[in-house]
């Protein structure tokens, strides 16, 4: 771990009963840096994003943030501290417009808003993740991917210290999937500090500063996309023992 670390992660593990989902994992997030967590399926990297944001508590180890030791905080209290997220699979709340959607991370949220200034925070950053609807129009309308701009404009509602994207570009067409990139570019621009789980190769190598490389729960790689992306072991662990 280093002082200045935005999160620091020491050697974390998670065990299910007699299933390792996560076995000693250590790394590091500097400040407006954005780190991919990458792997094949069923690697660990949505235990470890579970574990960062406080859905699950780690069975050993220490994850901080900004030095603070948060592993047994809930989940309510860590992204009080400024660590917001997307899923797998887009979470809407139903019941609710695009904007009242994109509010609610700011009411709950690590920066807390209320009332005009919310509404009009909630309408820029709709703008911002470049979603061209009616603010009150119900979510069940939207397209998928402007459902994960939504979901993406709720996380930033908060102006996280921290943002965690579970493979946001998965799902997308050829053409949403350079929009949502141009997204995350623009975020990354910005100096947002993130953490992407991603399978498209092509946007971890031009988005990310660094990657890590998860395997069966445990680090195999840490290095730039090139030198992760060429490396023996990561290569047997994506394709197989023929192909290394």
């Amino acid at each position: 771990m280093t002082d200045s670390a935005a999160l620091s992660v020491d050697g974390v593990s998670k065990r299910f009963g007699g299933l390792v989902a996560v076995d000693g994992m250590s790394f590091h997030l500097s400040p407006n840096e954005t780190l991919g967590l990458i792997g094949p399926n069923g690697s660990g990297k949505t235990t470890m994003l579970n574990l960062i944001s406080g859905a699950l508590k780690p069975t050993a180890g220490a994850i901080r943030l900004y030095g603070d030791d948060v592993s047994a905080e809930p989940a309510t209290e860590i992204a009080r501290r400024g660590v917001a997220r997307t899923f797998q699979i887009v979470r809407m709340l139903p019941s609710l417009t695009v904007l009242e959607n994109v509010a609610a991370g700011g009411v709950f949220g690590h920066a807390r808003r209320w009332g005009v200034e919310l509404d009009d925070f909630a309408r820029s950053l709709l703008r911002r993740v470049g979603l061209q609807v009616a603010p009150d129009s119900p979510v069940s309308t939207l397209t998928y991917i402007d459902q994960k701009r939504v979901e993406l404009a709720r996380a930033l509602a908060s102006e996280p210290k921290v943002l965690l994207l579970d493979e946001w570009l998965a799902g997308l067409n050829p053409t949403e999937l350079r929009t949502g990139v141009a997204v995350i570019e623009q975020l990354r621009s910005e100096g947002t500090t993130i953490v992407i789980v991603e399978h498209v190769m092509d946007a971890i190598r031009s988005l990310c500063d660094r990657c890590v490389v998860m395997n069966s729960g445990a680090k195999i790689a840490e290095g730039t996309p090139r030198e992760v992306l060429a490396d023996a072991e990561v290569i047997r662990a994506y394709l197989g023992d023929a192909n290394a």
